[in-house]
Formats: C-alpha cells, sequence, structure tokens
C-alpha cells in the first residue's frame, strides 16, 4: 500500500468525523476532544490499516469506537436517542416508543453479551454499511451478515419483552 500521509488524512476528513461525532454526542466541546482521540488513535493503528475500506470509513469505525470508550467510562448518561438508533433499528415505527434511560442502559448490557462478531455487525449496520461491506470484513456471506443481524437484533428484542421493558405493540 502507498504512504498514508496523515496530515492530508487529518485536513480531508476532520471537519466529516467532528459532525459525526458531534450527531452521536450533541456536545460541541466534546466532539472536539474526541475528534482529537480519533486521529491520535489512527496515528497508533495506522500499520495496522489494510485499506479493505476507504479512509474515511477507517475513521469513523475509529469515532464510533472512541464514543463508546466514552459512554463506557461513563462520561456522559446515556441517552436514549443514542442506542435506539444503534440497537433496535429497523423499518419498524421503533421512532414512536417511549424509550428511557433505563430501558437503554439495558439494551447496552444486552448487546455486550452479544459475541464480538454479532455485536460488530449490528453496529456496521446501524453505521451505514452495506451487507456486502460487512461480509467483507468479516469473512462471511452477505446473506450470513444478514442473519447475524436479524437474529442479534432479535434476541435483543426478546429478552427485552420477556424482562417487561417493551411491548409488543412497540413493534406493529
Amino acid at each position: 500500500m502507498a504512504k498514508i500521509n496523515i496530515q492530508t488524512i487529518y485536513e480531508h476528513n476532520k471537519q466529516d468525523v467532528y459532525s459525526y461525532l458531534l450527531s452521536l454526542t450533541h456536545n460541541k466541546s466534546l466532539s472536539e476532544d474526541l475528534t482529537s482521540d480519533v486521529f491520535l488513535g489512527a496515528i497508533k493503528s495506522m500499520p495496522a490499516f489494510r485499506g479493505n475500506s476507504s479512509i474515511k470509513t477507517w475513521l469513523f469505525s475509529i469515532a464510533r469506537h472512541k464514543w463508546y470508550e466514552h459512554l463506557r467510562k461513563g462520561k456522559k448518561e446515556l441517552a436514549p436517542e443514542d442506542f435506539l438508533r444503534i440497537y433496535l433499528s429497523d423499518d419498524t415505527t421503533l421512532e414512536t416508543a417511549v424509550i428511557t434511560k433505563e430501558l437503554v442502559g439495558r439494551i447496552y448490557e444486552l448487546l455486550e453479551q452479544e459475541s464480538v462478531k454479532s455485536k460488530d455487525i449490528v453496529l456496521m449496520r446501524v453505521d451505514g454499511y452495506s451487507y456486502f461491506e460487512i461480509a467483507q470484513k468479516h469473512n462471511i456471506s452477505e446473506s450470513s451478515a444478514r442473519v447475524i443481524d436479524f437474529r442479534t437484533k432479535g434476541r435483543i428484542r426478546a429478552n427485552l419483552l420477556k424482562e417487561g421493558y417493551i411491548s409488543e405493540s412497540d413493534f406493529l
């Protein structure tokens, strides 16, 4: 692979990474801090970058992981809209469901119980990756990526139903 100039990468992608993080955090200062962390992380992991995706996609993946790392460290309370989109998004009317912080916390806990592969597939879908891109990253077929995504979300929904966090009417 050709030599990659981090300064050029920074100049071409800083605003996009910042905007992406701002859409997650809704906090300008935090987004600026995390943007810096993303590029520091990119510098550290540059030797591991294989070029299987675009640099921007790679940076967004680092940004997403920095955001989750920040959440795990408890630096920000979890907002319902942050995780509704991530863990339960599909074509149903979930936008109308009322999500509490307790529910969001439970959704997060359930996703953490999934395998690394299943969790990554769900998160990649939320980030807008196609099943084709996910399949390439995980060295599986597109249909396997779809099935893993569907089943993982299904397990989370089933647990939430069983525990009484949501009802069947939330999915109608």
